[in-house]
């Protein structure tokens, strides 16, 4: 691949150890890339194990009860959540009763939640070392250390995280966690398989008002989630997960949670993890640099975002980014100084004489506003409706935008995007939607997702780049493969348009795609494998 003009910072960790492809993740990540596991760290010293001493102390540092990132199971290297430590729940909805009340009164509306979360670790410590002389005082044994740890950390996740879910989003190696009721617990791991985890609420009323919790002090405002708003998606704060829930209209509450957990990553590090060659991320790291609006296409869980991610990495470091979503997830704001990133926010109350909720604010009116705030660039996140019509302003105007859609195809996704913009908007017919994406678009990437028992990984790979253009009667618009899908699924090159030609001023290794085209033609090479 063309070395990219640009000074990059290396890399935070080595790329071939990043497990979002092939391998479960590593567990030594450096301290900014992963979240302490332990709120109390600082909050005292470390308590002795002898259970009447550690009382009289009365303080919580010590490692998470029973979350051991590294537990192996069934022989391979797959980490696990292994409470090994039970707790009593019931015991942990009363103390956290007891501080919330204790902080209603204590706190006024609006105060800083670091100083409610560190008023909260004294409240914990105190009600917990007091618990356990009552149960001295009847005759029972007091909480041994581990107890109180594990007593003291689900309290503090049930006030100040989120509640049962925490230890799950701690745990590097949990990729995606699927709830169906509030005892059926399913985890996806780093390398594609799936566990059964621990019940997350005692009935299914306790999940629907642990989402509500959640829901309520979101970063970006309270969303409402009610039997008159069914549903509910929200990034959640600190944790680079996005949550949708969904009750009363399905017969048991379903929460679904995904990760992102690579979140500064490169071409470079997509090939050395066997995503696309380096032919193709030269090629499209040239489309970027020369402003094509690109669309990702794939599976859920494909590596889209990811991808995305990757792309706009590619964006010279001077220019001003806009990003709109209807729930953060591409988080360039965190990797760049000079992103603004809006986010849809769902309105509440009755409806107003504008036809809107009370605080709504929506992407397309955050993308008429944006023109007001010197952007060069604007992109608009993953496109599931009427989404798509932000997405072909943006492009339309020139600044080389990339979002993202669920597809099973490179064609699909046009198709699928037609839909949506005849959805989106009344009165707009199936040839002004093809007419408006087919001007809007220059290229689509998809992105297969597929396991490999053998390996029992994961594997995600490019394998579709196209051009889009206006075109065939009948269709609307032309699609021609630069890159097709090759015999074992991965994008090779067969055929380069005349216009595209031009990238290889801004670094596509034009060369190497003639050297591999030619090879696959004479049948000595079928592409890069990866």
């Amino acid at each position: 691949m063309t070395a990219d003009p640009r000074t990059r910072p290396a890399p935070e960790t080595d790329p071939a150890a990043l497990p979002y492809f092939t391998a479960p993740v590593p567990h030594d990540l450096p301290p900014n890339r992963r979240r302490p596991t332990n709120p109390w760290v600082g909050a005292g010293q470390p308590e002795t194990d002898d259970a009447t001493r550690a009382d009289v102390h009365g303080t919580w540092s010590g490692p998470v009860a029973g979350h051991r990132p590294g537990a192996v199971r069934d022989g391979t290297a797959r980490g696990v959540l292994d409470r090994s430590v039970p707790v009593d729940w019931s015991m942990v909805a009363k103390l956290r009763k007891l501080v919330s009340d204790e902080q209603g009164e204590r706190f006024a509306p609006g105060t800083d939640d670091l100083v409610r979360e560190e008023a909260g670790k004294e409240a914990i410590n105190r009600l917990v070392k007091q618990a356990s002389t009552d149960r001295r005082n009847d005759g029972k044994a007091g909480f041994t250390t581990a107890q109180r740890e594990a007593l003291k950390e689900a309290v503090f996740n049930r006030l100040f995280r989120m509640g049962r879910l925490q230890p799950l989003l701690d745990n590097d190696q949990v990729e995606n966690i699927e709830i169906y009721g509030h005892r059926n617990v399913q985890l996806q791991l780093a390398d594609g398989t799936w566990l059964t985890g621990e019940p997350v609420a005692d009935s299914d009323d306790e999940l629907i008002r642990l989402v509500q919790d959640i829901a309520s002090r979101t970063t970006s405002g309270s969303r409402p989630f009610s039997e008159h708003n069914p549903y509910v998606d929200m990034r959640l704060p600190n944790s680079g997960a996005r949550l949708a829930a969904s009750a009363w209209v399905t017969d048991r509450p379903v929460v679904v949670i995904r990760r992102h957990r690579l979140v500064q990553v490169t071409l470079d590090h997509l090939v050395e993890l066997g995503m696309l060659s380096p032919v193709a991320a030269s090629f499209l790291a040239a489309a970027v640099r020369a402003r094509k609006s690109i669309v990702v296409s794939g599976a859920a869980s494909a590596g889209k975002t990811t991808l995305t991610r990757a792309l706009c990495d590619q964006i010279p470091a001077g220019e001003r980014i806009a990003t709109f979503e209807t729930e953060y997830e591409l988080g360039l704001q965190d990797l760049r100084p000079n992103v603004i990133a809006w986010e849809a926010r769902p309105g509440s109350g009755e409806v107003g004489l504008d036809g809107r909720q009370a605080g709504e604010s929506t992407i397309s009116e955050a993308l008429r506003r944006s023109f007001r705030y010197n952007r060069s660039r604007l992109i608009v996140g993953e496109v599931r409706g009427s989404e798509v019509w932000p997405m072909i302003k943006a492009m339309e105007s020139g600044t080389g935008s990339v979002s993202t859609t669920h597809a099973t195809s490179a064609s699909a996704a046009i198709r699928k995007l037609v839909t949506c913009a005849m959805e989106g908007e009344e009165q707009v017919t199936h040839e002004l939607a093809t007419s408006k994406l087919a001007y809007a678009i220059d290229l689509i990437v998809h992105i297969d997702l597929s396991y490999d028992p053998t390996r029992e990984a994961a594997r995600r790979q490019v394998a579709e780049i196209i051009a889009v253009a206006p075109g065939e009667r009948e269709t609307g618009y032309a699609a021609t493969p630069i890159f097709a899908r090759g015999p074992d699924g991965d994008a090779v090159p067969a055929f380069m348009p005349g216009e595209y030609q031009e990238l290889e001023a801004y670094g596509f290794d034009r060369h190497g795609f003639t050297q591999e085209l030619a090879a696959g033609r004479t049948g000595t090479s079928a592409g890069v494998r990866s």
